[in-house]
């Protein structure tokens, strides 16, 4: 892998972290890293070990726990916000990821977090992924 070929797999990474709640696909984000769909998808596996998908469902995941963390706004809601758009699916990869339900997740006190600064408890809070690790 070339460096500029990282530079463009970084310009997708970084459009996912600003475009979250927006729908991406595949095609779009290799659009940005000006490579063919399935060159993309090998690629930025091989650059950031996950697939395109499971790095934009992170964030996802990631920004809904924030939203969660809240409280004012439903499970529904927050699976609306940061852009899924089926319950099921965000509900099953937020459990996944985070361990616990969303609704377990909102229900729980959170106070423990509050004297933490942002940019330290973002460290500890994103998700990482509990299990197995996918198939190939």
């Amino acid at each position: 892998m070339t460096l500029e070929d990282l530079v463009r797999l970084r310009r997708a990474r970084d459009r996912m972290d600003r475009e979250y709640a927006k729908p991406l696909d595949v095609a779009a984000l290799a659009q940005t890293a000006l490579m063919s769909p399935g060159h993309f998808q090998r690629s930025f596996r091989a650059a950031f070990g996950e697939t395109p998908y499971g790095y934009l469902m992170t964030r996802r995941i990631e920004r809904a726990k924030a939203l969660l963390r809240r409280g004012d706004m439903s499970v529904t809601e927050v699976c609306m916000a940061v852009g899924c758009t089926s319950l099921g699916s965000f509900s099953s990869r937020f459990t996944r990821l985070v361990g616990e339900t969303p609704s377990a997740y909102r229900a729980r006190s959170h106070e423990e977090g509050a004297a933490i600064p942002a940019c330290v408890a973002r460290t500890f809070t994103r998700p990482r992924r509990t299990g197995p690790p996918p198939a190939p």
